[in-house]
């Protein structure tokens, strides 16, 4: 291709774009160089996930049981949560292949996109948005992205299929209005007209794509049609959008909640943050939350009983051996589990179905760092609650040759009820993990 050519066509790309009058971004091509879903049948429990990472992660010694299999002894963090030794599974011994570079990998965790530090890195599709695709919308909002002292513009759990952030909500409060208030019918129909003219962009969109796809390489064509692909999937959204809009929105016995502004109010935040993600699970306002705990963007914070941290979060993960920061790090770690452990508790006490609302969510904690101290990305710190599954073990696989964490999502997705075998990394399901009979 000559530069004139690749002017050329460069220029028109650029036109191409303002003639629609859309901000949308095209594929990196060589020449440049959610719907409603199937009904849950009737007496059926449905299938939820709740995803959370701290992206610093937990000092690994007093996390890690020392024993395996069902009789292993509680580890001094495990016991914070000891009461509901059956009702989750520690693992050990799993990552992500090719996913190092400290704290690059922290937007990896639900993708385990290879190399995050490589010159040119795209993040790829995380397991909740790659859930929501396989199964379609089956609730008001496919997915909900949360975060807790998070930053916004650089870090999230959930990423698109082309590897674009999709940002996380961190205001409670807004996350209550959009699940539950439910707005003046003008402001009903202003909403419809917002999503109609959208989705007639979208049509612009798609039939000008079409006759710029004339004359491209295969490789194009083949990026071209995975872009159509998305596209359509944005078209199927909006429309299952403009359709649940027209539904009145679930009625809750609660209070609006007050934003906490204060970063430093760290577990209080949290402890927020987790309510309304139980909520919007109870509701089924949606089946799938991810929560991104961002202890990179924490300074000082309060610890517990008005005891401040000797540094901000990340700092404080780079101890260095300090006994203080490392007796800090410990009331932090067991203050993060007793706050999971409430989560349970929570969850154990709402029926749904048959069952506790524990039993139909898979809640899986864990995070990109296995020791932040040395900025490790090997064996991961990772508990998987609920969900239906056979608990009460420790799995733990080699530490030499770690298994991929993404044979755990494997599981998670088909007990979700997604038909696959695959997910990024994934060699398979993960060995042990068993569903309780049905």
């Amino acid at each position: 291709m000559t530069n004139s050519h690749f002017l050329t066509r460069s220029f028109k790309r650029r036109r191409f774009l303002q003639g629609v009058g859309v901000c949308l971004g095209l594929p990196l091509l060589d020449c440049f160089r959610p719907l409603y879903g199937d009904s849950i049948p009737a007496g059926e429990t449905p299938q939820r996930m709740l995803l959370i990472s701290n992206n610093l992660g937990v000092l690994p010694a007093p996390f890690f049981p020392q024993q395996s299999g069902a009789d292993y002894q509680l580890s001094p963090y495990l016991k914070v949560i000891g009461d509901h030794r059956q009702d989750f599974t520690v693992f050990s011994g799993l990552s992500h292949p090719s996913v190092v570079g400290g704290h690059s990998t922290e937007n990896c965790f639900l993708t385990a996109a290879r190399d995050p530090t490589r010159s040119g890195f795209r993040n790829s599709i995380s397991l909740d948005q790659f859930a929501v695709e396989q199964l379609g919308q089956q609730t008001r909002f496919p997915t909900l992205n949360l975060g807790v002292n998070i930053d916004k513009a650089n870090r999230s759990l959930s990423w698109s299929r082309d590897g674009a952030l999709l940002p996380a909500e961190d205001s409670p409060a807004a996350l209550f209005r959009q699940m539950f208030v439910q707005g003046s019918k003008s402001e009903v129909e202003l909403r419809l007209h917002q999503l109609q003219q959208r989705s007639s962009i979208l049509d612009v969109l798609l039939e000008d794509m079409r006759h710029f796809q004339r004359g491209l390489g295969t490789d194009d064509q083949h990026r071209l049609d995975q872009y159509f692909t998305s596209v359509r999937q944005l078209e199927e959204r909006l429309h299952a959008a403009g359709n649940w809009e027209q539904l009145p929105k679930p009625v809750v016995e609660r209070e609006p909640p007050v934003d906490i502004l204060d970063k430093s109010q760290f577990f209080s935040k949290l402890e927020l943050m987790l309510s309304m993600a139980q909520l919007a699970l109870q509701s089924d306002s949606t089946r799938i939350v991810t929560l991104m705990i961002d202890a990179f963007a924490t300074g000082v914070f309060e610890i517990v009983d008005q005891e401040k941290s000797l540094d901000g979060y990340h700092n404080l993960s780079h101890h260095g051996q300090s006994p203080q920061k490392v007796a800090q790090l410990e009331k932090v770690d067991l203050q993060q589990l007793r706050i999971f452990g409430e989560l349970l508790e929570s969850l154990a006490a709402q029926p749904d179905g048959a069952g506790r609302l524990l039993d139909s969510t898979m809640v899986l904690f864990g995070s990109n760092m296995g020791d932040a101290n040395i900025h490790s990305n090997t064996n991961l710190p990772i508990l998987l609650a609920g969900g239906g599954f056979q608990h009460g073990e420790h799995l733990a696989f080699r530490q030499d040759d770690n298994t991929p964490l993404c044979n755990l999502f494997v599981s998670m997705l088909q007990r979700m009820g997604v038909e696959t075998d695959r997910f990024s990394s994934s060699t398979g399901t993960l060995t042990g993990l068993m569903p309780t009979s049905s």
